[in-house]
Parts: C-alpha cells; sequence; structure tokens
C-alpha cells in the first residue's frame, strides 16, 4: 500500500495514477473525505487528513509501504516561515510515529540554496525530514511547465509578460506527468537512508521559446516581454500579496542563476516530455467551456 497525499493535484494525480498503472494499492489522503470521491471510484482507500494534523497524518502514513508528500503551495509566506515550520515539526511527526517503509518528499530545485527566498520552505522541511531515522528521498524538480498556464490567454492575444529573465535564458522546466512518473518509480524503490533525485526536463527552456510554441500552436504571432524589476513589489502587493519579497528573491534566483541543481544540469535526470506537449494541453484545457 501507498499513500499518496495531494492526491486531488495535478502532481499527486499523476503519482496515484502511476501506481494503480502500476498495479499497486493506493491509499488517497485527502483534507476532505467528498474531495476523493474520484479515487474511490478507482479502488483506492481514502483517509481523510490535514497536512497541519498529525494524529490524523499518523492513521494515513501507518502499515504502507511508502508515503509521498506534497505540501500545499504558500506563495506568501510570513517572514520568519512560520508555517514551513509547523508543517515540518508535524510531517516529522507523523512520520516517526507511523514508520512508513519510506517516504517520498516533493522537494524543488534550489532547496540547498543559503540565499533566503519563496523556496526556503522546501529547505526548512526537508531538514527536519532529513533528520528522521527513515529512508527518504528528496525529489527536486525544476520550474513547472504548467505554470505557463497563466500564459494561454495572454498568448492568444499576442504578448506574455515574464518575470523569468533576460528572456533567452535556458531555464530548467520539468511537466507534472514527468515528476509524477519518476516519484512513483522512486516510491517503489526501497533504499536506505537520505538521497537526492533532481529532475528537470528533456531540455531547457527560455521565455522566448515558450512564447514561439505558443504562437506555433496557435497560429497567430505571440510575443514576450520582460516585467521590469522595480515593478514586482508594487504589482505583487496590487494582487493582494502580503510579503511580496521571498517571491522576488526566488525570481532573482532563478534569473541570477543561483537557484540551480545541486549537482548542476549535467547531474539531474531528464524527463520525457517536451514543453510543445505541455503547451497544447493547457490550450486544449483553457478551450473547454
Amino acid at each position: 500500500m501507498f499513500a499518496v497525499t495531494g492526491i486531488t493535484g495535478n502532481v499527486g494525480g499523476e503519482v496515484a495514477r502511476n501506481l494503480l498503472a502500476a498495479g499497486q494499492p493506493v491509499r488517497a489522503v485527502v483534507r476532505e473525505v467528498g474531495k476523493g470521491e474520484t479515487w474511490t471510484k478507482l479502488g483506492c482507500d481514502l483517509v481523510e487528513a490535514d497536512i497541519n494534523d498529525a494524529s490524523a497524518l499518523t492513521t494515513a502514513f501507518r502499515r504502507v509501504d511508502g508515503v509521498f508528500v506534497l505540501v500545499p503551495a504558500n506563495f506568501d509566506p510570513l517572514p520568519d516561515f512560520r508555517e514551513a515550520r509547523a508543517i515540518a515539526a508535524t510531517l516529522r511527526s507523523a512520520i516517526e510515529a507511523a514508520r512508513p517503509g519510506r517516504v517520498v518528499y516533493l522537494s524543488t530545485i534550489g532547496a540547498q540554496a543559503t540565499q533566503s527566498n519563496l523556496l526556503t520552505q522546501h529547505s526548512i522541511i526537508e531538514q527536519a525530514l532529513g533528520e528522521s531515522s527513515m529512508p527518504i528521498s528528496f525529489l527536486r524538480p525544476g520550474w513547472f511547465m504548467e505554470n505557463s498556464i497563466w500564459d494561454v490567454a495572454p498568448a492568444r492575444n499576442g504578448m506574455i509578460s515574464s518575470f523569468l529573465q533576460p528572456l533567452n535564458k535556458p531555464v530548467p522546466m520539468v511537466a507534472t506527468a514527468d515528476i509524477g512518473r519518476v516519484a512513483a518509480q522512486l516510491i517503489q524503490t526501497t533504499w536506505n537512508g537520505r538521497s537526492v533525485v533532481e529532475l528537470e526536463g528533456p531540455h531547457r527552456v527560455t521565455p522566448k521559446e515558450i512564447a514561439a510554441t505558443f504562437a506555433d500552436l496557435l497560429g497567430r504571432p505571440v510575443k514576450t516581454e520582460a516585467v521590469p524589476r522595480e515593478t514586482w513589489e508594487s504589482l505583487f502587493k496590487s494582487q493582494g500579496m502580503k510579503n511580496p519579497l521571498p517571491r522576488i528573491q526566488m525570481l532573482d534566483g532563478f534569473n541570477e542563476g543561483w537557484i540551480e541543481f545541486q549537482s548542476g544540469e549535467s547531474g539531474s535526470r531528464k524527463g520525457k516530455i517536451e514543453l510543445r506537449t505541455v503547451l497544447q494541453r493547457l490550450i486544449e484545457r483553457e478551450s473547454k467551456p
């Protein structure tokens, strides 16, 4: 039995589908039972547990061969990252109490960076879980190709704004389907101690390539422009963010190159899914009524 958190989202769902396709029994860990009906119909065991509830997580993680842990994204954390610290303590407590066979934690590229930024939340959780006595693998994917969902409508109008810059700088990106496939493979593998797996797509992607691919798929010209760095703080605050600094620091990290894989591009595992495939799916998704 394999427990999967975040199963109602893109990555968790991909992990579960890959496990089910391999004939493995899956325990769907959901925040609300009503949201897990689809997975019940697919034969999954259903357990309700919030990421902040150590007791419920312990129950969800008990008597399983492996656990896939995905923490809900927090794009506007408090300055001291207290939310991540609380989740780290809760997860470690639940894992130590439940004693699953192994753990795969969905982390991020740049989790080893010493400069504070939005991804530091994963650094905090990695450190706490890394002190556990359980076999644990930290899966560190690059920038999600699916982040381009926000570019579909602007692309139809011919112009994409990019926070990733310079516009010709290659960025390590990966499809969520590749993440789910690799995570499912990892969780079915036996190992000891702590390991790190860094994952990106077949090749690195520039913002200009994203625009060109959209243009090809939509059959119309699509350009991209860099959002001026000096406007980011006011822009993010206008969108409702209270503490935009970590997000700004993360973008700086990608643009300046200090958010990178620990083993570099040569040492990362490469996915199979190309950017074009992902953008085509996003266009089709956004075209549905």
